[in-house]
C-alpha cells in the first residue's frame, strides 16, 4: 500500500498550515472500501530522532486541522491572507511555550474522515468523478481512528506521546487509547464519555432532521444546485443550545430583545427577535458560510456511532486493554457530555483515576474557552516531563 504526503505548493513543512497524506484504500467498519483516502493536516514543530515527542491533538464536531497559529510565510504580500496567522480553535493551550509546547512536542491536527476540509469527505469526487453526496459511507469513530492510523505512519510517529480532544475529539482520544493501545502513550479525554447516550442520540436526531427535511437537500445530492442552508443553520441552533450552559444564556441574554425589534411590541407581519434568537441566527450564519450540510450529516453520525466498548464486552473489559496515563476531565456546567458520565468512564479505567473538574459558567464549549484551566490539568498529570 502506497501512502504519501502531497505537499501544498506555497506552504510545504510551514507550521499550522494544511497538507495532504494519500492513506491508501480503508475498508470501513461496515466492509464498504472506501478508495483512496485523503487526510488534510497540519503541523507545529518538529519529530525529535527517536520519535518519542509527538502530540495528536483531535478536533470537534464541526473543527478542522488549525488548532493554534502557524509560521508566518517571509515576503508575504499585504494583499495575501496568510492561513497560518489565522487564530486557531485551541490557541493558548497548544503553541510557543503554552502548555502543549510546539517548541517541545511534534504537534498534529488532522481533519476528520468525512469532513469537509481537506479530507476524505462527502464532497469529495468519487471513481466516477462526482461528488459521493448521498453515496458517501457511514464512518465510525473506528474508521477515523484506522484512517489516522496510517496518516502517524505517513509521518514517522511510531507512538504518540500524547493524544488529547474535547468533546468529539475527546471521543476519537478515547477510541485511540483501545484501539492502538501500544500507540498511546497518553491519553486526555475532556468533556466526553464512553458511549453516546440516549439524550446525545436524541440531539442528534434532530439536527440530522433539521438538515434532511430542508427541501434544498436532495437526499444529499445537492452539488451544483441551491445549498440546504436553512436546514443546517437550523442543526447548528440545535446542537449550540447544548453547548451552553441554561444559566449563562440567561445571564448574558435574558429577554430582551435585539435593538428595536422587540418581539413584544413588533407592528410589522411576523415579529422580532429576542437578543438570544439573535445570537443563535449569528451561529446558524457562520455554520453556513463554513461547512457542508452533507460533512454535518457525516461527523454527526460517527459522534452518534461512539460506544469504546462495543463489541468489546462490558467497559472494564475494553478499557482494559489500554496501558497509557491518564487524564479524564469533565465540565462542571456541561449538559451534553454530563460529568457523571466522565465518573463512569474514570470508574471503569485501570488503576487508580480520578475525575478532574473545569469549572466553567458556559457549559460544554468551556472546554475550548478555560484554556489555562485545561493546560494546567495536563502539566499535573499526562505531560509532567
Amino acid at each position: 500500500m502506497s501512502m504519501t504526503v502531497v505537499e501544498g505548493a506555497r506552504t510545504a513543512h510551514r507550521d499550522g498550515v494544511v497538507r495532504w497524506a494519500d492513506v491508501g484504500d480503508l475498508v470501513l467498519e461496515s466492509g464498504v472500501l472506501l478508495p483512496g483516502v485523503r487526510l488534510a493536516f497540519e503541523t507545529w514543530g518538529e519529530l525529535n530522532a527517536d520519535g518519542s515527542n509527538a502530540v495528536l491533538v483531535e478536533h470537534a464536531l464541526t473543527g478542522d486541522s488549525h488548532v493554534t497559529r502557524g509560521t508566518a510565510a517571509e515576503h508575504t504580500p499585504e494583499d495575501v491572507f496568510d492561513p497560518a496567522a489565522a487564530d486557531g480553535w485551541w490557541d493558548g493551550l497548544v503553541g510557543p511555550g503554552a502548555a502543549i509546547d510546539t517548541e517541545k512536542y511534534f504537534v498534529v491536527c488532522a481533519n476528520i474522515l468525512g469532513g469537509c476540509f481537506g479530507s476524505t469527505g462527502p464532497a469529495s469526487p468519487a471513481r466516477d468523478g462526482a461528488p459521493w453526496g448521498s453515496r458517501f459511507p457511514r464512518i465510525t469513530v473506528r474508521d477515523t481512528v484506522a484512517a489516522e492510523a496510517r496518516l502517524a505512519d505517513v509521518l514517522g510517529v511510531r507512538a504518540w506521546r500524547l493524544v488529547v480532544g474535547g468533546s468529539m475529539g475527546g471521543v476519537r482520544a478515547l477510541e485511540w487509547a483501545v484501539t492502538c493501545p501500544e500507540r498511546v502513550e497518553a491519553c486526555a479525554v475532556i468533556a466526553a464519555n464512553a458511549r453516546v447516550g440516549a439524550e446525545q442520540l436524541a440531539w442528534g436526531q434532530a439536527q440530522t432532521l433539521a438538515i434532511r427535511q430542508d427541501p434544498c437537500f436532495r437526499g444529499g445530492d445537492y452539488y451544483g444546485g441551491p445549498y440546504p442552508e436553512a436546514g443546517l443553520g437550523l442543526a447548528r441552533r440545535i446542537a449550540h443550545i447544548t453547548y451552553r450552559s441554561a444559566p449563562e444564556l440567561q445571564t448574558r441574554f435574558g429577554r430582551a430583545p435585539q435593538g428595536r425589534e422587540d418581539p413584544e411590541y413588533a407592528k410589522e407581519a411576523g415579529r422580532g427577535r429576542y437578543t438570544v434568537e439573535s445570537y443563535l441566527d449569528h451561529q446558524a450564519s457562520k455554520i453556513v458560510e463554513r461547512f457542508d450540510a452533507n460533512s454535518y450529516l457525516s461527523v454527526n453520525e460517527t459522534l452518534m456511532s461512539h460506544d469504546v466498548a462495543r463489541g468489546r464486552g462490558d467497559l472494564r473489559t475494553a478499557l482494559a486493554r489500554t496501558r497509557c496515563e491518564w487524564l479524564v476531565a469533565a465540565v462542571d456546567s456541561d449538559r451534553l457530555f454530563y460529568p457523571s458520565e466522565s465518573a463512569e468512564l474514570v470508574a471503569a479505567l485501570p488503576g487508580e483515576q480520578e475525575l478532574h473538574m473545569i469549572t466553567s459558567p458556559s457549559g460544554h464549549d468551556g472546554f475550548l474557552i478555560e484554556t489555562p484551566q485545561v493546560g494546567r490539568l495536563l502539566h499535573r498529570t499526562v505531560l509532567r516531563d
